[in-house]
């Protein structure tokens, strides 16, 4: 859960101290967009220098400060125009490179961080989320924070600027006529405020629905061969085209918002540019107010209120902006519910002792329903123990477990008497291969795929790998062999194939524990057996926890526990097992299609 104290807080506030380390270049970027805009004000006030030089003549401003020959006075203005330019297109290079490189090291900064942070969630809250979303705010939002930092907040100080700059013009050169220019201000910054409070709302759900967008879309495309085998084309892209619908409906109700602020203000600044244009004129015909200062002031209130009318479009860059800095802040604010241990195990030293203690364990979803309740377990180091029962009987949970991606509700589960909370995340997780029924191969060669996890093994290394997966026959049958692309999740390869790099990845690891959980259900009989000698090859001195559906893949197991409903009903060797005529029995027997089991073997029943 996040702070609410983070909540709370303004956007911008939480983004400028996530940046706090790169406040040296937001202070220099600043500075550059101020001064441009302070050269850039300054041709309005050279040109009432040159009308006061040409209708004054030695009674100028310039005459009075010692220059008295005209053309002496118009060569100065001349060179002060030209230095005048230059530094605002030298300001104008500068704060452009660094407010643009401001902008991409922010969001290569935030989106790596981000999604380092997401890698220490725990799997819960990928679980309760859609990839789609997830992969809206790692890009879409933080895109749209780029866009702001690359032109919007540039735009944003150079507005504060003219509106400061000017204003102190004013007041200086013609302070009983400052007012009339200065008077829709409030109006304007009023105006300003409650667009911006109006906005924010809409911008939110607008980000909120192309989540939503992108998440179906990324279920679609990763869905693809369902789509097609159900011939729901249409339906699918009916969905996406009401989902897109609603997105268009939502920006549209920004968009008409912000739309009206430029017209509206337009109305408002025309009052304060026609008051300086008739009684400011009217002062400089009675002679109260000079003919060049009139001038400047004319120009002035156009620099002044015209660009306020870009405030909508500025604003609006910047709602967009904050509405997207929230959820990645929020997605960076995130606490992880499951943290990394202070003790270190190397993977050298763990024997593969393993003891789940009085265990109970529901899902935070649905507490008052454990899926493992009270159950205790040890399982000896070298020693293969299945684990199997009816689906929903928490076989594949005690995995999740036994690895935290989730922590045990109540009870401990210990490694070589470690309790595994105190463990690091990363030295546990070494130590645990796990070979399951759901193989994901990354797009990426082969070789690639195998190496995952051991990225710097040699090809010698790997090829050794693949011999004892026996995945070297059919490897060395592709186009390229190692080199063969496999396809985003190995698409390019059958489901065995794909087995048994999986198994070949888990041997070049090399854990001191194996779990293979339901690693032969999905594939044929032929390809079952290759997958289980290869299993069978690789078990050999280590602890090995094999989840089976299919009894006949684990009959040779040191020893089964059979789970139903969360506890342990029974355990033993599979001879013990069928003695006993019970649940383990039954299962059998279902699998096999032996009717007359107790005929079979009447001299055990107990």
């Amino acid at each position: 859960m996040q702070p609410a104290s983070s909540h709370t807080r303004h956007p911008l506030v939480r983004l400028l101290q996530h940046l706090r380390h790169a406040r040296r270049q937001v202070w220099v970027a600043t500075i550059f967009s101020i001064l441009n805009k302070v050269f850039d004000l300054a041709p309005p006030v050279l040109i009432g220098v040159a009308v006061d030089i040409v209708t004054a003549r030695s009674d100028s401003l310039l005459a009075k400060l010692g220059v008295t020959d005209v053309q002496t006075q118009l060569w100065l203005l001349g060179g002060v125009t030209i230095l005048v330019w230059a530094g605002e297109s030298v300001f104008e290079y500068a704060y452009d490179v660094r407010w643009r490189s401001l902008a991409q090291t922010t969001q290569h900064e935030l989106r790596n961080a981000a999604y380092t942070h997401v890698q220490q969630l725990e799997l819960a809250y990928f679980e309760d989320r859609s990839t789609g979303g997830l992969l809206s705010v790692l890009n879409d939002d933080i895109n749209q924070l780029e866009r702001f930092l690359d032109s919007g907040a540039n735009d944003l100080l150079q507005l504060i600027t003219t509106v400061v700059v000017i204003g102190g013009i004013f007041l200086f050169l013609a302070p009983t006529v400052a007012w009339m220019a200065l008077l829709p201000m409030p109006l304007i910054i009023w105006g300003a405020l409650s667009f911006q409070k109006r906005l924010a709302p809409r911008y939110t759900a607008v980000r909120e629905q192309v989540g939503l967008l992108n998440s179906q879309l990324a279920n679609n495309i990763s869905g693809i061969a369902t789509v097609k085998s159900f011939t729901a084309e249409a339906h699918e892209s009916e969905r996406i085209r009401s989902l897109s619908a609603d997105y268009g409906d939502r920006n549209r109700q920004a968009i008409a918002l912000s739309s009206a602020f430029v017209p509206l203000i337009r109305m408002i600044i025309v009052l304060g540019f026609t008051a300086i244009l008739i009684f400011g004129g009217q002062l400089a015909l009675q002679g109260r107010l000079n003919v060049g200062i009139y001038s400047v002031l004319v120009f002035m209130t156009q620099r002044l209120l015209w660009p306020l009318t870009r405030l909508g479009t500025t604003f609006d860059l910047y709602q967009r902006a904050m509405a997207s800095t929230t959820r990645v802040l929020n997605l960076l604010d995130t606490k992880p519910q499951i943290v990394s241990g202070p003790e270190r195990m190397g993977t050298a030293g763990v024997a593969g002792s393993i003891r789940f203690d009085h265990v109970t364990f529901a899902y935070p979803s649905s507490p008052d329903q454990p899926i493992i309740e009270d159950l205790s377990l040890t399982i000896r180091p070298g020693e293969t123990v299945a684990i199997v029962g009816a689906t929903g009987s928490g076989k594949s949970t005690l995995v999740k477990l036994l690895l935290r991606f989730y922590d045990v509700t109540s009870g401990t589960i210990t490694l070589d008497g470690v309790d595994i909370r105190t463990l690091d995340l990363g030295d546990l997780r070494a130590a645990v291969g796990l070979v399951s029924q759901d193989v994901f191969l990354f797009h990426g060669t082969v070789r690639e795929n195998i190496a995952y996890g051991s990225f710097k093994a040699s090809d010698t290394a790997i090829e050794a790998a693949t011999k004892v997966a026996e995945a070297q026959q059919f490897i060395e049958q592709l186009p390229q062999g190692y080199a063969t692309i496999v396809g985003e999740r190995g698409q390019k390869l059958s489901g065995g194939q794909r087995q048994r790099l999986s198994i070949a990845r888990a041997v070049l690891k090399d854990p001191p524990v194996l779990i293979l959980d339901e690693a032969t259900s999905a594939v044929d009989n032929e390809t079952e057996a290759a997958i289980q000698r290869s299993l069978e090859r690789i078990a050999v001195g280590r602890t090995t926890i094999v989840i089976a559906h299919r009894l006949s893949t684990v009959r040779n197991a040191h020893r089964i526990v059979v789970l139903d409903a969360g506890r342990i009903c029974e355990q033993g060797s599979h001879e013990d097992l069928l003695s006993r005529n019970g649940v383990y029995a039954k299962l059998w027997r279902v699998q096999t299609g032996e009717r007359d089991f107790l005929a079979a073997v009447p001299s055990k029943v107990a």
